[in-house]
């Protein structure tokens, strides 16, 4: 409740809180222009692919000359992250290897990581986070991105005494969108595709979201911080305004609690009342009577007969919000959120038919999409994780709608990320 004063108060003491920034796309870019009105925190250096188009873009985001001048914008990865005057590090890279492996240079120089790349948590966050404790430092999920708001939720009704029943987030789905591609993104998206290359969207990125794969990321990552369960046929997606949450989800409930991803949309199209696309949600259960009453005398809306009310956020607003990750790291050696034990795994499916030889093009793309199923069952069907489902050779033929195996693809055992999964797979929970 007061990371404001404490980020005041190291200032003045301390000096501000030196920060490496690797990845200067749409998320880099709302933590950017935040940055000039948030206390006690000095970006050191931006990593970027392309230095010269982030230098181009910082005045659009409300940087001046002078500090513009003040931070040191390379591609060179190494340096930035073991600068003596550096803290922490934030990744908004979305390259799940290329995450890994910054998370692990990080942790080497001992600084904080912020990991906004949730596709590389999810690959192998438990064994990066539980790297960092052995090292000393912090390992967090981004605050702004849905599963660290999430997390916050979950973390507030159990401190508050309640049982949690579901948790997660809302967005825009239909059943047929999981076979979305970079060509139709835009269609589902509502989105013309000729503003859509006008503002620079990368339709690869943004298909994720639509056909699915987003969803099983990023709930994943929610289960395997807060020791949720995952639905045993992965998310449902049921159709459910904010006022319906507690009706929908209350008879879903679990003895842990479970994730799920609620549409903004019927099944036939039209649009859910009080949707809840941009937002975050925890289900509670009260534990008597007397408090599931009140519930309803403080203006919750409590299901039919039952103990279950919601509470949620009808928005996140992204990399706008990313200091809060910060100052908890910095200033209370808290994450606001991290991976506990591996519950739940994002894995390939194929959106059509599949022939050997063809290569994989990850997240998003032409091939595949990502599912959530539980972790006991990735590891059982030996599935291949989404993460790992890109520029992949195939030696096998996968039918539309399979989940690919990890001998279905030519698969690199000696490489950083597959080794790393394979540490991640230890801490099965």
């Amino acid at each position: 409740m007061n990371l404001y004063q404490l980020a005041l108060d190291h200032e003045e003491k301390a000096g501000p809180i030196g920060v490496t920034l690797i990845g200067a796309g749409k998320f880099g870019s709302m933590f950017l222009a935040q940055l000039p009105t948030m206390p006690g925190i000095a970006l050191r250096a931006i990593v970027d692919l392309d230095p010269e188009r982030v230098r181009q873009n910082l005045p659009r985001l409300g940087w001046d000359a002078d500090r513009i001048a003040s931070v040191h914008l390379s591609s060179d990865l190494d340096e930035a992250v073991g600068r003596d005057d550096i803290a922490l590090v934030v990744d908004a890279t979305g390259d799940p290897a290329a995450g890994i492996s910054h998370a692990l240079k990080a942790i080497a120089a001992g600084k904080h990581i912020v990991m906004v790349n949730v596709e590389a948590d999810v690959l192998a966050g438990p064994a990066l986070a539980a790297r960092a404790r052995q090292a000393g430092v912090v390992y967090s999920l981004a605050y702004g991105d849905q599963p660290a708001l999430i997390a916050e939720q979950i973390d507030w009704a159990r401190a508050s005494g309640f049982k949690v029943a579901a948790a997660g987030k809302g967005t825009k789905y239909l059943p047929q969108y999981h076979s979305s591609t970079p060509d139709t993104v835009w269609d589902h998206f509502g989105l013309p595709p000729e503003e859509a290359r006008a503002a620079g969207m990368n339709a690869q990125m943004f298909n994720s979201f639509v056909d699915g794969t987003k969803s099983a990321i990023e709930m994943a990552a929610v289960a395997n911080a807060c020791g949720l369960d995952v639905p045993a046929d992965g998310l449902s997606f049921p159709p459910a305004g904010a006022d319906d949450l507690a009706e929908v989800l209350g008879p879903r409930a679990t003895e842990n609690g479970v994730v799920e991803v609620v549409s903004s949309l019927n099944r036939d199209g039209s649009d859910v009342e009080c949707d809840l696309r941009w937002g975050v949600y925890v289900v509670i259960e009260a534990l008597s009577d007397y408090a599931a009453q009140c519930f309803e005398h403080y203006g919750m809306k409590p299901a039919h007969g039952s103990r279950y009310a919601a509470m949620y956020r009808p928005f996140h607003l992204v990399g706008s919000e990313l200091g809060i990750s910060i100052y908890s790291a910095v200033l209370r050696g808290e994450a606001t959120g991290a991976p506990t034990a591996w519950r739940g795994d994002a894995v390939a499916v194929a959106k059509g038919d599949l022939q050997a030889g063809g290569r994989l093009d990850g997240e998003g793309g032409y091939a595949v999409w990502g599912k959530l199923i539980p972790a006991r069952a990735s590891v059982d069907s030996s599935a291949l994780p989404i993460g790992l489902a890109k520029d992949i050779r195939l030696t096998r033929n996968v039918a539309a709608g399979e989940i690919v195996r990890m001998s279905d693809v030519d698969l690199d055992e000696t490489s950083q990320a597959v080794k790393l999964r394979r540490e991640a797979e230890r801490f099965l929970g």
